[in-house]
């Protein structure tokens, strides 16, 4: 048996980093996991400097993620002004206050994508790690969070509970299945008439390597660059991420 912990992520915007270069702020369909170890550390308090636990968090949980909706595209054409000096700031308190000083701005533009109505069932599985919390930890720090949460940026907060749920079954597969057995979809009634919410069975999922998947057989693999490395200096190595079409099979 494995313990795995899954959660539900929705917010009426959300956006899963991918690669930027210059102005381009892209998103990916579902979230990085980067994004979503960024979430849990958050709810667990850990401060972006602390790279060791940072460093136990990710080496401590595998990833996996299911598409339940995949909501729509959105980009918004963003422009944000900002300190040139930083060396102005240190005795600043507010953000009114660093904008205060009208000879030391910059301006940056940038498009900036997002998804609109997505609904994705995130599932972390506990690994032998040093210095890695607990499953339980996890549970109790996501239902009753240190700092902020958030779907990717500051702007797109959570717009319902993650419902938490720790569960020990033998696979991926069915720790979806408990999961939908304890927190269906259909009761979100209220959401159905705006979301395009689908079947377990018919939702895409990715997932990383080392976990043991069950039923789930991948459609496809590919790289990609969002193991955490340093939070801090904002630094990622590329990792084997697979994936289903068909979500469970």
């Amino acid at each position: 048996m494995h313990s795995f912990i899954a959660f539900r992520l929705y917010g009426p915007l959300a956006a899963w980093g991918d690669i930027a270069v210059g102005e381009q702020r892209p998103t990916t369909p579902h979230p990085s996991k980067s994004a979503v170890l960024g979430l849990v550390a958050a709810a667990l308090g850990i401060r972006r400097d602390d790279d060791a636990a940072h460093a136990a968090l990710r080496d401590g949980y595998g990833y996996a993620v299911r598409a339940d909706a995949l909501g729509s595209p959105l980009r918004d054409y963003h422009t944000s002004q900002f300190a040139k000096s930083t060396s102005r700031l240190k005795h600043l308190r507010t953000r009114r206050d660093e904008l205060a000083d009208r000879h030391n701005l910059g301006t940056v533009l940038s498009f900036r994508d997002y998804r609109t109505d997505a609904v994705h069932t995130a599932c972390l599985h506990a690994r032998s790690a040093p210095d890695a919390p607990t499953p339980q930890a996890l549970v109790g720090a996501l239902k009753h969070p240190r700092f902020p949460l958030y779907l990717g940026r500051r702007s797109c907060p959570l717009a319902l509970p993650l419902n938490p749920y720790l569960i020990e079954a033998d696979d991926l597969a069915a720790a979806l299945r408990a999961y939908d057995e304890a927190h269906p979809l259909d009761q979100w009634a209220i959401l159905t008439t705006q979301l395009d919410l689908r079947a377990p069975e018919d939702a895409p999922c990715w997932w990383e390597d080392g976990l043991p998947t069950g039923s789930l057989s991948p459609s496809a693999t590919t790289p990609r660059y969002d193991q955490p490395g340093s939070r801090a200096r904002r630094h990622f190595s590329a990792r084997t991420e697979h994936y289903r079409a068909g979500g469970q099979g």
